[in-house]
């Protein structure tokens, strides 16, 4: 399990084997499939996701891990919609990261968008 951060450095979710994206209160609310992540509630198309960076529709960072660089990029185009896979069973609870030092700002700048925000369909619709 990898720390997401918000841009203020807040951890705000977590992600499990690069496949599933859960809250704070390990809850399965995403899933990554061939780097774009879906909503698990509902199947709607959130952003792509590289290198533990997670992305708006338009290619701009929502949330972040330091395990790997921040990356960002154009308007990307809308996959495929996946098969949604079955939820994981929770994961362990795992420790409290530090807080990481704020990070550059990516080339396209950071989302409007919070994490909630970006979760929830109606933001990104």
């Amino acid at each position: 399990m990898e720390p997401l951060f918000s841009p203020a450095c807040e951890l705000v979710g977590w992600i499990g084997d690069d496949t599933f994206i859960f809250d704070l209160d390990l809850e399965t609310v995403a899933f990554v499939a061939d780097g774009h992540a879906w909503s698990m509630r509902s199947c709607v198309w959130l952003g792509p996701v590289d290198r533990l960076t997670c992305m708006d529709r338009q290619g701009r960072p929502v949330v972040w891990s330091w395990a790997r660089a921040i990356t960002s990029r154009g308007s990307p185009v809308k996959p495929g919609r996946p098969k949604r896979p079955l939820p994981p069973k929770r994961p362990l609870r795992p420790l409290n990261p530090h807080r990481p030092p704020t990070p550059l700002a990516p080339t396209s700048g950071w989302s409007r968008l919070t994490f909630t925000e970006w979760l929830d369909e109606a933001a990104v619709a």
